[in-house]
């Protein structure tokens, strides 16, 4: 059994930081790419930022400059470092991980509520 726990969401102003972590925990092997993901309302889910088990990044156009992505990998954890944020960043955010224990799934957190607003 795997899970993938978030946290680090909530309310801030446009304008401030916010910095999400995802802990994976269970009978994991190894972990492959990491990723976060986001939907808002009423919108289909889209790709954040995703990392490589090499630390390789690759973010969403609409993010670069602003959003950091990193993993420690003792720790079985992603992070997502969020700077200036707009009130368009409001969603929820996911993460998910490609994770080998007997085979290799993608597993997915629960989710995080981030919102910003004035």
């Amino acid at each position: 059994q795997v899970q993938l726990v978030e946290s680090g969401g909530g309310l801030v102003q446009p304008g401030e930081s916010l910095r999400l972590s995802c802990a994976a925990s269970g009978s994991i092997v190894s972990i492959y790419g990491m990723g976060w993901y986001r939907q808002a309302p009423g919108k289909q889910r889209e790709l954040v930022a995703i990392i490589s088990s090499g630390g390789s990044t690759n973010y969403a156009d609409s993010v670069k400059g602003r959003f950091t992505i990193s993993r420690d990998n003792a720790k079985n954890t992603v992070y997502l470092q969020m700077n200036s944020l707009k009130p368009e960043d409001t969603a929820v955010y996911y993460c998910d991980a490609d994770i080998r224990t007997v085979g290799v799934k993608t597993y997915w957190g629960q989710g995080t509520q981030v919102t910003v607003s004035s």
